[in-house]
């Protein structure tokens, strides 16, 4: 006759059996750790300064590899393997909104001079082409206060009397070392270093190269997650 197993005799097997889930738990934890830290992040387009190549409720896929990733609670930071050229959508911190990821294309680099006329941008002297841009003519030029922080970086002009830039006339100003100027591709309606500065390199958080998922959260639809998804964008490259 088969004898019943103890209850002493089925202890061990469950202290192995909860030793090997905490190991688990344990390796998948750091696995999903080290995957957020160097190499890939999620970032949420909540704003239309990037319209109409990325819209609100755009959900990106980020590589933080490319650009290089700071080691947590460290100064030490591990190089990328390309650096920002122009046109680049780059993810990036600022200092005028702690926390918060921004969403902006590369336009100026480091040496670069940059001005604006009529809307119209040009680098090093020469214009340049930007199908990507949304602007509305109709729409009146304006000045802000907040701009006057390039008059520390303008080219020096001896007939210039007064520097007053406006969202659509500014500059010419140079690119410091290390430094970028970034603007949304609704350029109407963009809160971009037109307005606070350059961006930091050492800022830059890394390349959106995928829409994992999109839907419009302005939709006036019960469930809209489910019932505004926009399936053509999901799988899409920004650029």
């Amino acid at each position: 006759m088969a004898r019943k197993r103890s209850k002493s005799s089925k202890r061990p097997d469950a202290k192995q059996s909860a030793r090997e889930w905490a190991r688990s738990l344990i390796v998948a934890a750091a696995g999903l750790l080290f995957f957020r830290t160097f190499l890939l992040a999620t970032s949420v387009i909540s704003s239309g300064s990037m319209e109409n190549t990325l819209l609100v409720g755009d959900f990106l896929l980020v590589n933080k590899l490319a650009l290089g990733t700071a080691i947590p609670f460290t100064e030490v930071r591990i190089p990328g393997y390309v650096e920002p050229v122009h046109g680049d959508i780059i993810v990036f911190r600022s200092d005028h909104s702690p926390g918060m990821d921004l969403v902006k294309r590369t336009v100026g680099l480091p040496g670069d001079t940059l001005r604006m006329e009529g809307g119209v941008l040009y680098r090093n002297g020469v214009e340049i082409e930007e199908p990507y841009v949304r602007r509305d003519p109709r729409r009146p030029d304006a000045g802000d206060s907040r701009m006057l922080w390039q008059r520390g970086h303008l080219v020096p002009d001896p007939e210039r009397s007064e520097y007053r830039p406006t969202r659509d006339n500014w500059g010419p100003l140079v690119v410091p070392r290390e430094r970028y100027f970034m603007l949304g591709d609704n350029r109407d309606d963009s809160l971009d270093s037109r307005y606070w500065g350059f961006a930091e390199r050492e800022k830059m958080r890394g390349k959106p190269f995928f829409i994992y998922f999109s839907y419009d959260r302005e939709a006036l639809e019960p469930f809209r997650v489910l019932t505004a998804m926009r399936p053509g964008r999901i799988g899409s490259r920004p650029d």
